[in-house]
Order: structure tokens, then sequence, then C-alpha cells
């Protein structure tokens, strides 16, 4: 096993690990870079099963990190894609109220988008809406024309390219196996490598907190939740022109089920949020038995369980049902019938519950001794990685004392 020796080393090869480590490597290039990925191709987990929408901003309570993010993010992500010439396209999303209960709700989000500077919001009626989403069926909706969809794998890429220009390494198929204080730094061990850095950047995503835990970090617990979609066939995909949501439940941090079309030209319905029960387990069948212990043992879970049991069993009946899946479709578009979806993709979302069984709303960044832990960057993550990364290259220089 060899000995490395690096000044940084930045954990997990996923949109906001690259983003972090391609900005470090821009503000001091004078540092020994690393970049450690346990699988063997970067972004292959929650980057390379995004639903790949570029979000505006219009979810996240005004002064949070994530509005904050969100907004500066995308402007970023904009000028990033339009310098490296990677396709995006500002296809619009309206946000669709069915119910006369959901206008508060509606008007909230509007107020917060406008809070946070999204530009060109615009609630508007049925007949407005029926311009935008001819097939959408809704008493009032809100536009938003500057979201968009991308492909974020892409970005990924981008992000490692330039990475390796600019002299820093990037190295695969590493899993940490251990980690621990040595020589005025950490020895972190992997499958196949021992790599002494001065400094670490915890962005491992759904395995997060396990190596925050190995260095004594136990406040939170990542609990997976896996996303389903099914995809509507070709000749059923013009009921959907752009992206169609329903208004969400604030007591969670998901969307509900939506449509979205894709950059590839693809349309998505989904995804509902349901227990998984391994932290990569894309499938119903995937269990690991650690990572179901991890969530099962963990008190924070059973105190969400008790307090949203309701909320997971229907979840549930959406993804063991197709007909109860496409009831909850056909209240934003009518005419989607079962036999016009085919079952698609999924995705895991690394979601950090407390001990008392919050779900954690907004993102989760700390700093202690010579690491920073990235310990819940779920949606708008993709959107707001160039945003995330700025702020962690800002912590790393300030506590690290990093010089350029």
């Amino acid at each position: 096993m060899s000995l490395q020796l690096f000044d940084l080393t930045v954990i997990g090869g996923c949109i906001v690990g690259l983003s972090t480590a391609m900005q470090i490597a821009e503000k001091y290039p004078r540092v020994r870079l690393l970049l450690l990925e346990k699988e063997n191709q970067l972004a292959k987990h929650q980057t390379g099963h995004n639903s790949g929408v570029i979000h505006s901003g219009i979810y996240y309570k005004p002064g949070s990190m994530k509005a904050q993010t969100c907004v500066a993010g995308r402007k970023a992500l904009l000028e990033f894609c339009d310098r490296h010439a990677i396709p995006y396209d500002l296809c619009g999303k309206v946000v669709v109220a069915t119910d006369e209960r959901e206008l508060p709700r509606l008007e909230e989000l509007l107020r917060r988008g406008t809070a946070n500077g999204v530009e060109g919001l615009e609630m508007i009626g049925p007949e407005r809406l029926r311009e935008i989403e001819p097939h959408a069926n809704g008493i009032r909706a809100l536009y938003a024309p500057t979201t968009g969809i991308i492909d974020f794998t892409k970005v990924a890429e981008a992000y490692a390219a330039r990475i390796r220009t600019l002299g820093g390494e990037i190295l695969t198929s590493q899993e940490m196996k251990q980690m621990v204080p040595g020589g005025g730094g950490l020895i972190v061990h992997t499958s196949s490598r021992e790599i002494h850095s001065r400094y670490l950047i915890n962005c491992a995503g759904l395995h997060s907190d396990q190596v925050a835990r190995m260095m004594g970090r136990e406040e939170l617990r990542i609990v997976p939740f896996r996303g389903e979609y099914y995809m509507i066939v070709p000749e059923r995909q013009f009921l959907v022109k752009g992206l169609i949501y329903p208004v969400p439940d604030p007591r969670f941090p998901f969307l509900g089920v939506h449509f979205t079309r894709t950059i590839h030209g693809d349309v998505e319905a989904g995804p509902n949020a349901v227990l998984a029960f391994a932290r990569e387990g894309y499938q119903k069948k995937d269990v690991d038995l650690r990572d179901l212990w991890e969530t099962l043992s963990y008190r924070g879970f059973w105190a969400l369980a008790k307090n949203h049991w309701r909320m997971g069993l229907e979840e549930w009946r959406r993804s063991l049902s197709k007909r109860a899946f496409v009831k909850a479709l056909q209240r934003l578009v009518p005419d989607v019938r079962a036999e016009d979806l085919n079952a698609g993709g999924a995705g895991v979302r690394a979601q950090a519950v407390s001990p008392a069984g919050n779900l954690l709303d907004d993102f989760v960044i700390t700093q202690t001794g010579n690491a920073i832990h990235v310990l819940n960057a779920p949606s708008p993550g993709a959107t707001a990685s160039l945003a995330i990364g700025k702020r962690i290259v800002e912590m790393a220089g300030s506590a690290f004392a990093l010089k350029n």
C-alpha cells in the first residue's frame, strides 16, 4: 500500500465535491489537492440520478443557505455552462394548485421567490396556464420562467476536467476504510492506498455522516429515501411541454410527484419518496443490512416515523400501485393514463434527520478541527453547486489558513 502526501483531500466525487475541489484549485494553486471517489466513475449516485432541473429558488425560506446558494448558484452555473458549451434549456415551470386549500401555500411560494430575487415570477389563472401547458389542470399556478433543465453529469465532468487542468489529482475506486489522526493531519486508509492529508473536506453525500463519525461527529444521521420515476411513452410526450409541479406540502422537503421534460427530450413522471433499505438502493429489492440497521437503530428515524407514518404509508402505496401513482399525476394532467407510463429509473436522496426526528430542510455544513463536513446537501444542491463550493472554499481558507 503506497503512501501519498497532500495538503487537502476532498472525499466524494459528486457535483458538490467536484465544485469545491475545482474552486480550491482555482483559488489556491499551491495547495496539493486530491479528490477521492469510492466508485469507478464520478457523479455516479445523487448527481448521476438527478432529474436535471435547474431550480430558480422559489421554495426556500428567505435568508436560508438554500435560498442564497440556489439563486447565486443558478447564475454561476449558467455562466459556467456558457463558457464550456454545456447545453441547457430554460423551459420554465408551473407550480399548479388544483384545490382552494393550496392557494395560501402557492402565495407563500410567490412571496418567497420574490424575496429571494427570483426574476419573472407570475401568478396565473387557468387560461394562461393552458397557454403554457395545454394539458395541465389547475385553478391557479405560479409560473417560474427561469427554471430550466440540464444534464448535471456533464457539468460534473466539466468540473473534473478543470480540476485536472489546474493540477489537482482525482482518484476513483478508492473506498474509505479508516481515518485516523497522524503527522499533524489525517491518515486516510482506502481500499488500496494510505493517504496523509493535512486537511479534509467531506462531501461524501449518502455516506457523509459515516465519514463524519470517523472523526467523532455524531449529531445527524443520513436516512436514504428512494424516489421512483415513470417515463411517458414517446407518442404521449406531447402532454408535457416543460415542467409541471404540484404545490408542495411544507412539512416535508420533497416536492411531490411531478412531470419533468429532460434535456435529452424524454418526459419523466415522479418521484415518490419511500424509505430505501440501502443507501444505494435504487430498486425495491436492494437491501444492505448495515445500512438498514443504521436507519432502524437511530432514534431520530423512529421519531420521524411516529410523526409522519401516514405520509410514509401513502408514499409506499404509490410505490406499490401504479394506479395510485397515476391518480396523483392526474391531478396535474388529467389526460395521462396508466398505459402512457413505462417504469423508469430511481434516485436515492441523502436526507439528514436530527435525533428529534426532524427532516433537515436547509444545507448543513460544519467545520471542526482540520475537517469540513457537508452533512446535508440535497436538492437544489446540483443547481447551487458552485455557490456551495464557494462557501466551503471560504470556510477552508479561513479555518485552514490556506495560502494561494
